[in-house]
């Protein structure tokens, strides 16, 4: 997979799947500019890494659910490297798991607005800027907009499955000079699950599965640098599992 002399902006990508994210296409040769929230030592680490290889980086804080935010992202992006060729939006969590009793309002539109909303934020601000002859969008969607996710967490994949057709609708309506492909992760080895997940669901989960193991945040980071690349030319609109069998779509 070859990203040489691509620009890349990759939000949320201080820590696990996003940094490992911003690390990979930047391996391929992309300059890449990195969105974190509050994961500075993640992301400062991953731009030191990249420049310590020979490639170009820079960290931004900014909270992706605010559109000035994102606007300021892109606008210095395209400023320090002098175009914009690819949008990885890792931006993205749980929050707290929420049965029906206790999902309110307020909180199914935290969940939605980090997830969903940050992604059309990223697209808005981003698409004047892409390139329009193979520019590509990449979101990470989850298994949990397939399958409803674990206890207490509806609002989550419904916002995950609100990405997933995002990206199907957007790659209608954006190529055939951008393409858009979502990736749906499922039990991969994250601070998302050491949170949120018991130990005991995660074994037996693993157990399950398969590949007999949770996922690595760098197994998914391949699979996002494939879909940012060229390498993946003829696909557009997909929503791609990276799961280890746990789930056949």
């Amino acid at each position: 997979m070859d990203m040489t002399g691509r620009v890349a902006i990759v939000t949320g990508g201080g820590r696990d799947i996003g940094r490992a994210c911003a690390i990979r296409v930047a391996q391929a040769g992309a300059k890449v500019a990195i969105n974190y929230h509050s994961s500075v030592a993640g992301a400062d680490s991953a731009v030191a890494e990249i420049e310590a290889a020979g490639g170009q980086a820079f960290a931004s804080q900014g909270d992706m659910t605010n559109a000035a935010a994102v606007d300021k992202l892109v606008a210095d992006t395209v400023e320090h490297f002098g175009a914009l060729d690819t949008l990885i939006h890792v931006t993205g969590g749980l929050v707290a798991r929420k049965p029906v009793p206790e999902l309110t309002v307020e909180h199914w539109q935290t969940v939605m607005d980090l997830n969903a909303t940050s992604f059309l934020h990223l697209v808005r601000a981003g698409l004047p800027h892409l390139q329009k002859n193979g520019g590509t969008i990449v979101p990470i969607a989850s298994q949990a907009g397939r399958d409803g996710g674990g206890p207490g967490s509806t609002a989550y994949a419904a916002s995950k499955a609100a990405v997933m057709t995002m990206a199907r609708g957007w790659a209608k309506e954006l190529g055939p000079d951008i393409r858009v492909n979502s990736v749906c992760p499922g039990m991969i080895a994250t601070g998302f699950h050491d949170t949120f997940t018991k130990d005991e669901v995660r074994a037996h989960v693993a157990n399950i599965t398969p590949l007999k193991r949770e996922g690595k945040s760098e197994e998914v980071a391949d699979l996002v640098c494939f879909l940012a690349s060229e390498a993946s030319s003829y696909m557009t609109g997909t929503n791609i599992d990276i799961n280890g069998g746990l789930l056949f779509s």
